[in-house]
């Protein structure tokens, strides 16, 4: 007995569509886990920059090409925590970094060239306090964030809000960052990029 023409038709026509499908479902996975993620903020630890249910665009793709500056927003997860962060890169591998008088102050390695950090992400006003009772670190791995809402954020200068001690992680690791702030998308009246 032979398949009926209209059968055979039909098992051809659903193996393109399914074939198709799992093209597109294929590339939308590799996107979503290998260059673009979906965000929500939660918290208010970068406002006025980035606000508390804002959706954001994240750019996994740099964290493979190792390309992350100052002034970087970064969605990551610290050291012996389980929920992501969002906070902005302020201090680079191989910087000393002291906070005093409301400012934030970069130095190289030996401490010759220091220069008072001009952060005009910040609202006018806002100053950078010392907290956990630690005033300087000395950055040899890894990014020192801090939140642009910084009397409200809980980042490196507390360890992220875990106790602090002298063997206390104050830094990000590129392999805790899930990505870099790229654009945000909602609310739509706010879009911008990073």
């Amino acid at each position: 007995m032979t398949t009926p023409q209209w059968l055979r038709s039909f098992a051809r026509e659903a193996y393109d569509l399914i074939s198709f499908f799992v093209f597109v479902l294929g590339i939308m996975l590799f996107v979503r886990f290998f260059i673009f993620n979906p965000f929500t903020v939660i918290g208010s630890s970068m406002k006025n920059t980035i606000h508390d249910g804002d959706l954001l665009i994240i750019n996994k793709r740099d964290n493979y090409i190792n390309n992350y500056h100052r002034g970087d927003v970064l969605v990551f997860v610290p050291e012996g925590k389980t929920d992501a962060f969002i906070k902005r890169i302020v201090w680079l591998p191989g910087e000393t970094v002291t906070i005093m008088s409301g400012h934030v102050t970069v130095c190289d390695t030996d401490t010759t060239h220091c220069q008072v950090l001009e952060e005009d992400y910040l609202d006018i006003g806002t100053t950078t306090d010392a907290v956990c009772n630690k005033d300087t670190f000395v950055i040899e791995s890894g990014f020192f964030v801090l939140g642009d809402n910084r009397g409200g954020s809980t980042d490196s200068r507390c360890c992220f809000g875990t106790e602090c001690s002298d063997n206390s992680i104050y830094t990000v690791e590129k392999d805790n960052i899930i990505g870099k702030a790229s654009l945000r998308l909602l609310p739509m009246s706010d879009m911008r990029t990073f």
